[in-house]
């Protein structure tokens, strides 16, 4: 399996809320901070195996995989049927949901404008990691 490697982004620390944060109206006895969070320390558990990746175009959608999202991908996670995945068909590297049965693997979008990629006995499925956090911008 080829692989690429990228350096971790250099994420500053933020500070962290005690309290969750509800929908609704917040209370003001709530208000003070446990700490500060590392975002790379979070979304990165495994620093030798994980990279980033940039999503494009909208067949992740109902997964909440949005066109020019990042992703967090770890190599060295195990593809377990229903993960979310990063793999290589065709030469192209796609992100899709795996499915698998005991004779069948299939690369399942998340939105019914695309067709499931199947693959048939003998047919090679070239993984590249497990997608493990999305990063998208609400502005």
């Amino acid at each position: 399996m080829t692989t690429r490697t990228s350096n971790a982004l250099a994420i500053p620390t933020c500070s962290l809320a005690v309290c969750r944060v509800e929908a609704g109206f917040p209370s003001p006895a709530d208000d003070y901070m446990e700490g500060s969070l590392d975002l790379n320390e979070y979304v990165i558990k495994h620093p030798s195996a994980t990279y980033f990746v940039r999503a494009s175009g909208d067949s992740m959608t109902g997964a909440g995989i949005f066109h020019g999202d990042l992703l967090i991908v770890d190599r060295s996670l195990e593809p377990v049927h229903g993960k979310v995945i990063i793999a290589e068909v065709d030469g192209q590297l796609t992100v899709k949901r795996l499915l698998k049965t005991k004779d069948h693997v299939s690369l399942q979008s998340e939105n019914a404008s695309y067709p499931p990629i199947e693959f048939q006995e003998g047919n090679e499925v070239v993984v590249w990691g497990v997608v493990t956090h999305v990063l998208h911008n609400l502005l």
